[in-house]
């Protein structure tokens, strides 16, 4: 399947927070289930739009979404633990029916190109333990374990921190529009 990535449209942006907060509930990433009240901001793809970038994977054939990205740098709304001359992507999710197919690393992927077109120096993400999935994605991509950064959004949920590098990074080795080497089960914060 070929992905193209792009920014949301004004049209498909409450279906993105649907797919996002659909895809957090599926995982089980939310400790209060559909009365967390992250829920409420998953939802919210049109605040994100506005705070920060939206990004979509979309079937190349159909321009189906498959998944989406909100990414932020520092300074933005949306930016948690981004410093001077960083960025940051959240609430990454797939659609169930579309993982394994290369999305979540065309959007990852994406990130990571977007942050060299604004000169930054670093990518900074939250992601939650149980998210292997993801975790394995990202060691893939250049990105790092920075324990010194990890954090508690509220007391008693540690979400943990990574970083990569955005000099001469071998997250380049392939298009953002790849087709194929996703992971399924991606999540993040």
């Amino acid at each position: 399947m070929d992905i193209t990535i792009r920014r949301a449209r004004d049209e498909e942006l409450d279906g993105v927070g649907e797919l996002t907060a659909q895809a957090y509930l599926g995982d089980g990433l939310l400790t209060f289930k559909d009365s967390d009240p992250y829920l409420a901001e998953l939802r919210d793809a049109r605040r994100r739009a506005e705070l920060a970038e939206v990004l979509v994977a979309a079937d190349a054939g159909s321009d189906e979404v498959l998944g989406a990205v909100a990414f932020a740098v520092h300074g933005g709304a949306y930016a948690e633990l981004a410093r001077e001359g960083e960025g940051e992507f959240r609430m990454l999710a797939v659609r169930p029916e579309a993982r394994r197919r290369g999305a979540a690393e065309a959007l990852v992927r994406a990130c990571l190109e977007r942050g060299r077109e604004l000169g930054l120096t670093r990518i900074v993400i939250s992601s939650q333990q149980q998210m292997t999935t993801a975790h394995r994605l990202y060691r893939r991509l250049g990105f790092v374990r920075a324990p010194e950064r990890d954090w508690e959004p509220i007391p008693g949920i540690t979400l943990w921190a990574f970083t990569v590098e955005l000099g001469a990074s071998a997250s380049r080795t392939s298009p953002a529009n790849s087709s194929g080497g996703g992971p399924g089960g991606v999540t993040d914060r």
